[in-house]
């Protein structure tokens, strides 16, 4: 029978667990720097008509910074966006991320400004307008834009915008 000092048989089982301890944190900070490597995403912004709803992450910019007047252009003619079918009768709900609210925000339709800017999460409005010409509405959809500002009022520029199709419920 083999007898060992008192103590000297954890040794080898010290020298494993120390190992996987620092395994283990090792795996830890790899997964950090590989997070810390993500882009963060931009905010959301979200259309709601009665219970349905669309959310989208910015369709340009969304980081804070100022877009140029042609990248505005381009972005308003992206057709690949998401859509939601609006009843005229029916109040559109229009809802920011908090981020969004403090650079300022306002609604366009068909690039042209339908709301005053403002630093509110939500604002709502009639479904009718999005199809009445008299506010420059052609056909049965509508292109609408969520456009973040500076965070001046009144400013013209834009650091994001998030664009949504309505179309008419017929």
């Amino acid at each position: 029978m083999t007898t060992f000092a008192r103590g000297t048989a954890a040794i080898g089982h010290g020298v494993v667990r120390r190992r996987r301890a620092v395994a283990a944190a090792g795996a830890v900070s790899a997964g950090l720097l590989l997070l810390s490597a993500c882009d963060e995403p931009t905010p959301m912004s979200t259309v709601t008509v009665g219970s349905d709803s669309v959310s989208s992450e910015a369709t340009c910019g969304g980081d804070d910074k100022v877009l140029e007047t042609s990248e505005i252009q381009k972005c308003l003619q992206d057709d690949s966006v998401k859509s939601i079918t609006v009843n005229p009768d029916d109040t559109v709900r229009f809802g920011v991320d908090p981020d969004v609210a403090d650079q300022r925000w306002t609604i366009l339709m068909n690039g042209q400004q339908l709301t005053d800017d403002t630093d509110n999460t939500y604002r709502t409005v009639p479904g009718s307008v999005f199809f009445n010409a008299q506010y420059g509405a052609q056909g049965d959809s509508t292109l609408v834009t969520i456009k973040a500002g500076d965070g001046k009022t009144g400013s013209e520029k834009a650091t994001g915008l998030w664009s949504f199709k309505l179309k008419k419920d017929s």
